[in-house]
C-alpha cells in the first residue's frame, strides 16, 4: 500500500489551534500545553515513543478541551502502528477541534488508519470529509482514489465469496439429497426383501394336506398317461414269444398233458397191486 503523508506537527504552535477568548488561567494552560507537545515532538525525532507518549497526555491534562495534544499524541500512535490507539485519539480531537484546517487533517489521518486497517469503504468518507474541509489538498483527494479502488475491489471479492458460497451450498444440499435418495432407495429394498421373506415363510409353514399329496398327483398322472385317446385305460400288452421258443401258454398245456399221462400210469399201477398182478409200467413217451 502506498506510503500515506500523516500530518502530525502542522501548526502547533500557541496560536496554531483556534480558540475563543479565555481567562488568564486557561491561556497560561494552553501555553503550557503547547511546551509539552513540542517537547513530546522532540521525543518523537529521537525515536522515543514511550517519553513522547507522557509528554502528550501531559499536555491532554493541561489543556484538555484543546485538540494538539491528543491529536499528536494520535498521530504518533499511527507511526508506531497502533491503530486503534491512534483512532480513538483522533477520533476525540474531533470533538474539541473548530477550524476546518484541524477537521482535515483529522479526518486525512484517521482515512489513513482506516486504510491500513483494511476499511476501504470506511476510508473513502473520511477522504471524503476531510476534501470538504480543504478541497485544494491534492494528497487527500489521490488519497481518495485509492480507498475508492479499494473499496471496489472488496466488494467484488465479497461477492464472489457469496457465490462460491451460494455454490458450496447448493452442491452440499445436492449431496444431502442423493444421500437421503441413497437410504430411501436402501431402506425400500430392506423393506422388500423383509416383506419377501415373511411370504416365503408362511408359504413354507403351510400344510401339504391343504395343496394335495404330491404322491397321488403322480400316481393320477400316470394313470393319464396310460389312458388311450378314448379315455379307456390302456391295457397291458402280452408279451411275444421269440421265434424258436414256445409261448407260456403251450408250456402251460404241455405241463397239464404230462400231468395226465402221468396220472394214467399211476391209475394202471394202482389197478395192478389191487389184482396181485405185476404190470411193467410203460411210459408213453
Amino acid at each position: 500500500m502506498k506510503q500515506f503523508i500523516v500530518y502530525i506537527f502542522a501548526c502547533i504552535s500557541a496560536v496554531g489551534f483556534s480558540q475563543e477568548k479565555a481567562s488568564k488561567e486557561q491561556l497560561h494552560a494552553a501555553k503550557n500545553a503547547n511546551n509539552l507537545v513540542f517537547e513530546a515532538n522532540s521525543f518523537i525525532e529521537q525515536d522515543d515513543f514511550v517519553s513522547a507518549e507522557m509528554a502528550y497526555r501531559k499536555a491532554i491534562s493541561e489543556a484538555p478541551t484543546q485538540a494538539i495534544g491528543a491529536y499528536n499524541l494520535g498521530t504518533a500512535n499511527i507511526k508506531q502502528g497502533n491503530y486503534d490507539e491512534a483512532l480513538y485519539q483522533l477520533q476525540k480531537t474531533l470533538k474539541t477541534a473548530t477550524s476546518k484546517p484541524e477537521k482535515h487533517r483529522i479526518f486525512h489521518n484517521i482515512g489513513n488508519i482506516l486504510m491500513a486497517n483494511k476499511k476501504c469503504k470506511e476510508a473513502v468518507e473520511a477522504y471524503k470529509n476531510a476534501l470538504r474541509n480543504n478541497p485544494a489538498d491534492n494528497e487527500t483527494r489521490y488519497n481518495l482514489a485509492l480507498a475508492k479502488e479499494c473499496a471496489k475491489n472488496q466488494e467484488e471479492q465479497n461477492q464472489n465469496q457469496d457465490q462460491d458460497q451460494d455454490q458450496d451450498n447448493d452442491n452440499k444440499d445436492q449431496e444431502d439429497n442423493q444421500e437421503e435418495e441413497q437410504k430411501d432407495d436402501k431402506d425400500g429394498n430392506q423393506k422388500d426383501q423383509q416383506d419377501q421373506g415373511d411370504q416365503d415363510k408362511k408359504e413354507g409353514d403351510k400344510n401339504p394336506e391343504d395343496e394335495g399329496n404330491p404322491k397321488d398327483a403322480d400316481e393320477d398322472s400316470n394313470k393319464d398317461e396310460q389312458k388311450d385317446g378314448n379315455g379307456k385305460e390302456e391295457q397291458p400288452q402280452k408279451p411275444q414269444p421269440k421265434p424258436g421258443q414256445m409261448s407260456p401258454q403251450q408250456m402251460k398245456n404241455l405241463l397239464e398233458a404230462m400231468n395226465n399221462q402221468e396220472a394214467k400210469v399211476q391209475e394202471k399201477i394202482n389197478a395192478q397191486k389191487e389184482k396181485g398182478v405185476k404190470v411193467q409200467s410203460e411210459k408213453d413217451w
